[in-house]
């Protein structure tokens, strides 16, 4: 199967610069590509990525000379193409808005390869087409790429490519699982295993307040406004990596350990509609567990099954199948018909894994 890693880079000081480089030829390359685009269109004309990259090539790229600068991969460009082309097909299938112009020291990034050549990788070094060698914090699985792809959180950059696996096929524990997701309780299984919800946005809330304030009060275009920036940007970087941490040991378990996985299918943008859950639904990730149970189930060889988005798992008795309201406050399940007691979230997640079962 296909996996993909991402990782920090170890740069001096100069390999920096160099990176800021090839993220500003081939944000000016994209945003170029999107005005024109619009330009196009406005008369009455039907633009391509095809189109833009060769009259680019032929007739814009000669006249900037510190494209072609000594060092510069001339690749970028090519892929900056690509991602507008994505980025309308995404828009023409209903999935995403009009693109936007890229801003300077937001979502930096670029994409790089060896010409239809493999990329060699391994250990703590990998030499990058025209770049050269650059080192990374961790080691890196001996095997071989086609693109790699270097972004810029805060002031860290990471590389990130997909390479080829073989599945990692591990024995099950159990056979079904029922996963309930909720914001006091992270997930919670059919099993009994209960994974709380450390809520890392809501503990750093105080911290971010405090530099976002000082970040507003800080003259723009200041050497002390970029140096409060960085430090706001990386704090979020800390939470976000943090509830990413917490996912990624989540899923695994699961997925390692259960043969199937049965997990609601949320409505995640109505519920980020309620202004009082709001801020604590986003801080639990749910889109990004999803995501993550959906490729390693793949990796470790388990099923997972999507419940209905109407199926009622919190209103149904998990003792007789007796169906009542339930509000948010109540935390416990009391059966108006058998009596039967049990906990709000362990009682949903047993309801879910009832419908693994033939």
């Amino acid at each position: 199967m296909l996996l993909s890693i991402k990782t920090k880079l170890k740069l001096s000081q100069e390999q920096k610069i160099i990176m800021s480089k090839h993220a500003g030829i081939a944000r000016f390359t994209y945003n170029w590509g999107l005005a024109t685009w619009n330009s196009f269109v406005k008369d009455g004309l039907k633009p391509n990525k095809y189109l833009l990259k060769k009259f680019f090539n032929n007739h814009v790229k000669p006249e900037f000379t510190w494209i072609k600068e000594k060092g510069i991969c001339q690749k970028i460009t090519q892929y900056s193409f690509d991602n507008l082309g994505s980025a309308f097909g995404r828009l023409f299938s209903g999935k995403s808005g009009y693109p936007n112009f890229k801003k300077k020291g937001k979502h930096d990034s670029f994409t790089i390869d060896a010409s239809g050549q493999t990329i060699p990788v391994g250990g703590t070094s990998i030499k990058l087409p025209t770049i050269g060698w650059v080192k990374t914090h961790e080691s890196l699985p001996h095997t071989t790429c086609k693109l790699i792809t270097i972004s810029r959180i805060a002031d860290s950059w990471y590389i990130s490519f997909a390479y080829e696996q073989e599945n990692e096929i591990t024995q099950k524990q159990h056979q079904v699982v029922g996963v309930d997701l909720g914001v006091k309780e992270l997930a919670t299984l059919s099993t009994g295993v209960v994974f709380p919800n450390p809520k890392y946005y809501q503990a750093n809330l105080r911290k971010l307040k405090r530099l976002s304030r000082k970040l507003s009060q800080k003259v723009k275009g200041s050497n002390n406004r970029h140096k409060t920036k960085l430090k706001l940007a990386r704090h979020h970087a800390r939470v976000a990596n943090l509830r990413n941490n917490t996912l990624h040991q989540i899923t695994t378990f699961l997925c390692k350990n259960h043969a199937k996985i049965v997990v609601e299918d949320l409505n995640i943008s109505g519920m980020l509609s309620n202004h009082k859950l709001a801020q604590v639904i986003a801080d639990c990730g749910f889109h990004e567990f999803k995501r993550q149970l959906e490729y390693k189930a793949k990796k470790f060889g388990c099923e997972i099954i999507i419940a209905d988005r109407w199926y009622p798992s919190s209103k149904t008795c998990s003792n007789c199948g007796h169906i009542q309201d339930m509000p948010l406050q109540e935390r416990t399940y009391n059966c108006g018909s058998c009596g039967h007691s049990i906990d709000r979230d362990l009682n949903a997640a047993i309801n879910l894994s009832r419908l693994a079962k033939p």
